[in-house]
């Protein structure tokens, strides 16, 4: 990828991104970042951004508007944004994605992210995109045709990938992983997904989180490493069962404790073992211990 053939503005762009994510040297996530134009995949103007309170219209069409640290609505009547590119910027830094691996993104929106993932895999490479939603799957259809390496799905993100995958990244919170997840992560593969409880309006389960953070998977030789990057804000699954009863109470109370910082492991179809979990259930827990 050659990032001195962009244009100046997506240039400065991707360093401004990379500085506000806390990266100093990613040069592979900078060619990335200036050669995806944003301007693609959201949409024609007016375009509105989200101030965490409110949506906002942009005062003008100049794509060059877009090229700042900001999330986009995408759906405003059900806060769907295109996620705020530091954000995911830190989040792919982490992840460290490869040429030639294979990547699954789920819960792609139009696919701004999807792109970017299909940069860092090259030609080599493959991406597997999953949105459950019909008009954003469309839309992202139509936004990735110039990537041959991105197969496009619509359908339940939870359920994919279907075969082992080097790189699982989610952009949407659950409460739990799920067994497509941990059970087709690629030996030295890495998952990263927001995990947390949804907040509750009036009684009823709201579309965002109330707590999470995004929570980092590597699978070993022999068990699987875990540990929370940062605290975020997301919008739920959708199309998901009811929760296990005391689940989202189970996870407050983890939250509550403020030791999400000391997990190191994921205890993964094996019983408990007693002391130190932040949080467990019968058939997985997230542990104090190194693998």
């Amino acid at each position: 990828m050659d990032f001195e053939n962009q244009p100046l503005h997506r240039q400065i762009y991707a360093r401004q991104i990379l500085a506000k994510a806390g990266v100093s040297a990613d040069a592979r996530l900078f060619a990335a970042l200036a050669k995806v134009p944003p301007e693609q995949f959201v949409g024609p103007p007016p375009w509105v951004y989200n101030d965490f309170r409110n949506y906002r219209e942009l005062a003008s069409t100049d794509p060059l508007v877009l090229y700042q640290d900001v999330l986009v609505g995408l759906d405003t009547a059900r806060g769907v944004n295109n996620g705020m590119p530091s954000l995911h910027a830190g989040a792919l830094h982490a992840l460290g994605i490869r040429d030639g691996e294979t990547v699954a993104h789920l819960g792609a929106g139009t696919g701004y992210y999807t792109a970017i993932i299909a940069e860092l895999v090259g030609p080599s490479g493959r991406v597997i995109a999953v949105e459950y939603d019909e008009a954003l799957a469309d839309k992202a259809r139509q936004n990735l045709t110039g990537y041959a390496n991105v197969e496009l799905v619509r359908g339940d993100a939870t359920e994919w990938p279907k075969e082992d995958a080097d790189v699982i990244y989610a952009n949407f919170a659950l409460d739990h992983p799920p067994a497509a997840w941990i059970d087709n992560l690629a030996v030295s593969g890495r998952a990263l997904f927001p995990l947390g409880f949804p907040a509750i309006d009036h009684g009823r389960r709201s579309g965002f989180t109330r707590s999470a953070g995004f929570l980092m998977i590597d699978r070993r030789a022999k068990g699987f490493g875990a540990r929370f990057l940062q605290p975020v804000s997301f919008v739920w699954a959708e199309g998901q069962q009811p929760p296990l009863p005391g689940r989202h109470e189970g996870l407050a109370e983890a939250f509550r404790s403020r030791r999400g910082y000391q997990v190191r492991s994921l205890r993964w179809r094996q019983p408990p073992m007693g002391e130190g979990e932040w949080y467990g259930e019968e058939d997985w827990g997230l542990s104090f211990e190194e693998v």
